[in-house]
């Protein structure tokens, strides 16, 4: 979007909110880890990939690798999505009081924060084998055009779920130095369980998005958006139940599997109401965290 199609900011909409906050303190809001919802969500398909990659027990070393390697990449992730996005968050009730959004932090600042946190993350991935090394290399342009998608693309937060997906594929061959029909299916399964709760998530966006000019799936599928939402999860039910088919899960994993299944359609069913506030969407996508958890530790006893 040009700054022709957006306009200005608001300068009583970008006074920030902590005046006399430490810029270490801005810089941590702007790699959001005052929110660590968020990052965690992001690292939740990667130990799902490589706890069920290697039965149950992947080697520690790895571990910390993958959950390093996932802190860094969100940080990038947000803060290109903050420099794309800093003529357009102003006018965002959610995010205008962002660090490059309120002039807290200059576009200066903001490049070099991502530069350091994409240089830490390409230092994990020298860790990795050659593919999972090269899989993080074909990450890096979806994870720095994402933010892009939203002006061009109907539906970017598939844009966003291919971004994560890149874990599953990074973290599995991590482990088995190969990429394989399970692989496959928890890459699935992560895509759509991502469409889900970031669709979710959007809705609390709708109306700011529609005024913008921005697309959003919560836009493209209208009316039909909680319907869109109970699919989405459902198809990620289907591919975990084959995961777990295939690879022989044990009986912790169907347990964890159902927790999930209640959250889901529960999420799916009160998102049918019509005129939800606004906060009701963030509570959504923070119990996709704990859900996302209860499968890990289902995957993790399953295995065994």
């Amino acid at each position: 979007m040009s700054h022709a199609q957006c306009p200005m900011p608001n300068p009583m909409l970008t006074t920030p909110k902590h005046p006399q906050e430490p810029v270490l303190f801005v810089i941590i809001r702007l790699l959001r880890w005052h929110k660590p919802e968020g990052r965690l969500i992001l690292m939740i398909p990667a130990l799902w990939a490589v706890f069920l990659a290697a039965s149950g027990k992947p080697p520690l070393p790895l571990v910390g690798v993958i959950i390093l390697g996932t802190l860094a990449t969100s940080a990038v992730g947000c803060v290109v999505n903050d420099l794309w996005d800093r003529d357009i968050d102003p006018q965002v009730e959610r995010t205008r009081d962002r660090p490059l959004a309120s002039r807290a932090l200059s576009v200066t600042v903001g490049i070099v924060v991502a530069i350091i946190s994409l240089v830490c993350a390409a230092v994990l991935a020298f860790y990795l084998n050659p593919l999972s090394f090269w899989l993080c290399v074909a990450a890096v342009p979806v994870i720095l055009l994402y933010p892009g998608a939203k002006r061009v693309f109907p539906v970017p937060q598939l844009v966003l779920s291919i971004a994560w997906g890149f874990g599953v594929l990074i973290s599995w061959s991590a482990v088995t130095q190969n990429i394989s029909q399970p692989t496959w299916l928890l890459w699935g399964a992560t895509v759509l369980w991502t469409l889900g709760f970031d669709t979710v998530y959007a809705m609390s966006d709708k109306e700011d998005d529609r005024r913008i000019g921005v697309n959003s799936s919560a836009l493209f599928f209208g009316n039909y958006t909680p319907v869109a939402i109970g699919i989405f999860f459902a198809g990620t039910i289907l591919l975990l139940a084959w995961l777990g088919v295939i690879i022989n899960l044990h009986l912790a994993f169907w347990i964890s599997l159902a927790v999930a299944i209640v959250g889901w359609v529960w999420q799916s069913l009160r998102l049918r109401k019509q005129d939800l506030p606004n906060p009701v969407y963030g509570q959504m996508f923070r119990q996709n965290v704990w859900i996302g958890f209860i499968l890990l530790a289902g995957m993790i006893a399953g295995s065994f």
